[in-house]
């Protein structure tokens, strides 16, 4: 999966910046274009499961899951636009679904308020309902329109992954379509064995960011016993030896969002990423407590980068640059979001489908 990306990786250079990517165009016309060639694809695959037979996969993805990590964001962004405004509050708990709290100042409800809707606005997936409870009590939660959206960005994410997963396995006929609302449909023509298919999905790829000790030289650490809670893990193209930290700092769990894009000063394309609010405060300790240290971002135990940290980083954000084609950055973006993915798919269903019989 990684292999193809290898000659590039010498190249590297990450960026950890609070200036967001330039996203990729997603307009009302190009979504309808894509929806078209989908279909185009899905239709060319079913009449060559029918000629053929193939494999069927359905899995569901952890709506639950979703649910209470949209959650758990909101209770955190709470409590960052309270401490920042200084609003006095006390009970701060996820309760049913939201976030509930009690704010005697009627002036601080309102503040917190205030402070929260121009985030709902610019965020669909945090749009809130805000309810007074009587009594300093305030009640927060997503809306149902917020949580349907946050639902099929899941879903969406998850195919995507998928696609490109299946791709990088050297499958190239395939089909992966939404079946419901929290359902995704794979068809694979020609292959009758669907579990070697669950099996790879099933498989974590392992992502995280550790820190470097710098305490020996890598080199020398290979050859002597390095020290306590240390490993030596190589890069991944010039299999240059590192001396990290056994323990990782951050887990590919902790990536909500990845995906290309392009630098907003030099266009390159890039793979950005996003810690969900546990890594994002996470990352911001550890960034904060370890200025002027290099730490690495590692796929599959082999390092592709080892980036110095310059400031305390707190917008939960970042990108990895370096003369990439769009498809290679699409393909890194993947892999970091590919860390949580077992964890957001259910296997449903897996089936061998026999060719139609010939008349």
């Amino acid at each position: 999966m990684i292999g193809p990306l290898r000659d590039r990786f010498t190249r590297l250079i990450v960026a950890l910046v609070l200036v967001p990517a330039i996203a990729l165009p997603c307009t009302a016309l190009a979504d309808s274009q894509f929806d078209k060639m989908r279909a185009k694809i899905a239709a060319f695959v079913a009449d060559k499961m029918e000629k053929l037979g193939g494999s069927r996969i359905i899995y569901k993805v952890d709506s639950e899951g979703l649910r209470e990590s949209v959650v758990t964001d909101l209770r955190d962004e709470v409590y960052k636009t309270l401490r920042e405004g200084r609003i006095a509050f006390s009970g701060l708990a996820i309760r049913d679904g939201g976030v509930e709290l009690r704010i005697a100042d009627a002036k601080g409800r309102e503040q917190l308020a205030r402070k929260l809707a121009p985030d709902a606005e610019g965020l669909p997936s945090h749009a809130l309902t805000v309810t007074d409870g009587g009594d300093g009590l305030v009640r927060l939660a997503p809306t149902d329109a917020a949580s349907a959206a946050r639902l099929r960005d899941l879903v969406n994410d998850s195919i995507a992954m998928i696609e490109q997963r299946l791709k990088d396995a050297g499958i190239k006929l395939a089909s992966v379509q939404p079946d419901g609302t929290d359902r995704i449909r794979i068809f694979l023509p020609g292959m009758m064995e669907p579990e070697r298919i669950t099996a790879t999905f099933a498989r974590k790829v392992k992502v995280s960011f550790r820190l470097i000790d710098l305490s020996m030289a890598p080199e020398q650490a290979q050859s002597a016993t390095p020290p306590a809670g240390t490993e030596v893990l190589l890069g991944l193209k010039d299999n240059k030896p590192y001396l990290v930290a056994r323990d990782s700092a951050l887990e590919g769990d902790d990536i909500s969002h990845a995906g290309p894009g392009f630098a907003s000063g030099t266009k390159e394309p890039i793979a950005s990423f996003r810690f969900n609010g546990r890594g994002t405060r996470r990352f911001a300790h550890i960034t904060a407590e370890n200025i002027g240290r290099p730490f690495a971002i590692v796929l599959e135990d082999r390092v592709i980068s080892a980036p110095v940290i310059r400031e305390p980083i707190t917008g939960g954000s970042g990108q990895i640059s370096g003369n990439f084609t769009l498809e290679e950055a699409s393909s890194v973006a993947m892999m970091l979001r590919a860390g949580s993915l077992p964890g957001h798919l259910g296997l449903i269903e897996q089936q061998v489908v026999q060719p139609a019989a010939k008349p």
